[in-house]
């Protein structure tokens, strides 16, 4: 059964199309019960189509969409009603609350609402964030947490007679940029509007227990932001609330607490809400607000695989950002508690799940901190601490945020900091949440001089490597960054069938390594590129064309011995899934040249915006095997 073949189970058709006037601060019954009857709607869509996702396996958020309907509902029928007054975009600063901007796109016209039922799915352009110009009806790129409302800000002074909303969250309030963002609008009396939803959750838990002390409305107020703050769940006093705030000049902030997925059993209250609902969890809702059909469509989705074999490396998978935690893990246990909580510390970003932190908290908790969503100043105190000669932090975030702290790296590296930096979710695979979560710039890390502190850039290919690496670098002074995917990955075979990382083998940094030998040129590969490229190696050694693999776990020191043998060849192929314009491929041919090696060369990385979905990213940026061999045959002519 295909999407065109299906009408979305719940008739949005029943949507009210109200209009409200803010100069009218008090709900009439009609009114009222009309934006009731909306938001329930809103809600059971949200629940229905995000859950779509989780039954598919490409996840999707539904707490913060689901949450923040009833200022949506508001907002949309204020625009409505006075649409010179107000840019009409709901400029939202949690890009993961994207579901709200496809149900606006939908209720708006611009998109069938059939179209939901692929909500995340590969090439569906209905990625995990929006991303202006791929969508219809989206009108802005959200980027990450705390990046909107400093943009938000220009679009205001841009505007000078309307009124500009920015969605925001207890969770994005917390990063460094909002408070930037904050005194700039005040100092100019912007007139922006927040909106934010504080419901005490963020990933990793509740805020009002990890970082004590910390209020969104007492930080705002300190700014010189006029609060309004409530319960978002009292639909007349929110309202009221917001038509003060438009009525106010200059910014202002209306806070909403309420409990994160307020009324679903199970979720309510709990950072579980955060992600995609559970299909069964769905269904029970679904099924208790009379939703049966939307419930029975859940019931049918069958999840999709990905059914190509890749030679080379085993059907088994490991999960590297998890194993970098157990190898952590292991490492701190060879010392003595007094040694592990003089010299090492642990702080995470909010994402200590998601990048195996949570390994290390669970058994050396004396050592970790949960320090909330400020990747900058986090990664700093790691650094600080690890300035000493014999300390050194660890940090671990997701790859995409690395670009947000090259400043602070700079710094480490100016004072000598020792830092053991995870950054999981590099590259592009198993990547719903597309282009703006892509780690694509991680070479950036590398920003020093050739004098300068040591840098090393480590992207191993496969759970062996990663505990092989961890343990070779843990205790080495400088800065170190170990890169890991969202995607589980296989295990590198050797030509016998045998695991190339198994036992008996040690990690050599800045030591290139050949995973197959070749005659006719090599490929250069590293991290998730490498189990591909070597699958394309083994299919054109079948069609008799004898190319070589290199894998380069280091990916900032050259290995001039690798190097010279590499440059003798016919052809180069460097393949990764990082960024063209950036990535190692950027750099190896002028390594190649420096040194007299005149190979033919070339190239491929991640060159477009993604398309969704989740192994779907290679083949999308031909870097999957097909890619890699069509490409080896065009060198070889």
């Amino acid at each position: 059964m295909t999407v065109a073949q299906v009408t979305f189970p719940i008739d949005l058709g029943a949507y009210q199309h109200l209009k409200l006037d803010p100069a009218q601060p008090t709900l009439t019954d009609e009114q009222r019960d009309a934006l009731k009857a909306n938001i329930q709607l809103f809600r059971d869509a949200i629940v229905f189509f995000t859950a779509t996702g989780a039954a598919r396996g490409v996840g999707g958020h539904t707490g913060g969409p689901y949450d923040t309907a009833p200022e949506v509902m508001i907002l949309d029928a204020l625009f409505r009603g006075g649409p010179e007054k107000f840019v009409p975009t709901f400029f939202d600063e949690a890009g993961h609350r994207v579901a709200t901007q496809y149900m606006m796109s939908v209720l708006e016209g611009h998109l069938p609402a059939e179209q939901l039922l692929s909500y995340r799915a590969a090439h569906s352009k209905l990625p995990g964030h929006p991303e202006l110009g791929l969508t219809p009806g989206v009108k802005f790129s959200s980027g990450r947490l705390g990046h909107m409302w400093p943009y938000v800000n220009g679009v205001a002074m841009a505007n000078p007679d309307k009124t500009v909303f920015c969605l925001g969250s207890d969770g994005s309030q917390q990063e460094g940029n909002d408070a930037e963002a904050a005194r700039l609008a005040v100092s100019q009396q912007l007139n922006v509007k927040l909106i934010i939803d504080d419901n005490d959750v963020t990933i990793a838990g509740h805020p009002s227990e990890y970082i004590p002390g910390y209020t969104v409305a007492q930080t705002l107020a300190g700014q010189g932001v006029k609060i309004l703050e409530g319960d978002g769940e009292d639909l007349d006093d929110l309202y009221r609330r917001i038509c003060e705030a438009i009525n106010t000049a200059g910014p202002v902030a209306v806070v909403n607490r309420r409990k994160m997925c307020v009324g679903i059993d199970g979720l309510e209250g709990s950072p579980h809400g955060h992600d995609v609902i559970s299909v069964d969890a769905a269904i029970a809702y679904l099924e208790a607000k009379g939703r049966t059909e939307a419930a029975d469509y859940l019931k049918g989705i069958k999840k999709p695989k990905q059914d190509y074999t890749f030679l080379g490396s085993s059907e088994d998978l490991g999960s590297n950002r998890n194993v970098f935690g157990d190898a952590v893990v292991s490492v701190l246990s060879t010392m003595s508690e007094s040694d592990r909580k003089e010299k090492v510390v642990c702080i995470d970003s909010d994402l200590e799940g998601s990048c195996g932190l949570q390994k290390i908290r669970t058994a050396y908790p004396e050592i970790f901190i949960k320090a909330g969503i400020m990747e900058r100043g986090n990664f700093s105190a790691a650094a600080g601490f690890g300035m000493e000669k014999g300390k050194q932090g660890i940090f671990g975030t997701f790859s995409a945020f690395l670009e947000m702290c090259i400043s602070e790296i700079t710094m480490a590296r100016l004072n000598y900091s020792n830092v053991l930096c995870h950054f999981s979710h590099s590259g592009i695979d198993d990547m719903a949440d597309n282009t703006c979560h892509f780690g694509l710039n991680n070479m950036f890390a590398d920003n020093g001089l050739d004098d300068g502190y040591e840098t090393r850039l480590y992207f191993p290919a496969d759970a062996n490597q990663m505990k092989a690496c961890v343990d070779s670098v843990f205790f080495d002074p400088g800065l170190r960054f170990i890169f890991s995917t969202r995607s589980k990955v296989p295990h590198i075979l050797d030509s016998e069938g045998n695991p190339f990382f198994g036992e008996g083998y040690k990690f050599v940094p800045g030591k290139d390594e050949v995973i197959r030998e070749g005659t006719a040129g090599y490929i250069v590969s590293f991290g998730d590129s490498l189990y591909r490229a070597l699958d394309a190696v083994e299919r054109l050694k079948k069609e008799g064309i004898d190319v070589g693999l290199i894998n380069k776990p280091t990916l900032n020191v050259v290995d001039e011995e690798m190097l010279a043998k590499v440059g003798r060849a016919p052809f180069v192929l460097v393949t990764e899934s990082f960024n063209r314009r950036t990535g190692l491929g950027s750099r190896f041919g002028s390594w190649l040249l420096e040194r007299g090696y005149t190979p033919k060369f070339a190239y491929l990385g991640t060159h477009e915006e993604g398309c969704g979905g989740l192994w779907e990213q290679f083949p999308h940026q031909g870097i999957d095997p097909n890619g890699i061999m069509k490409k080896v045959k065009e060198l070889i002519g």
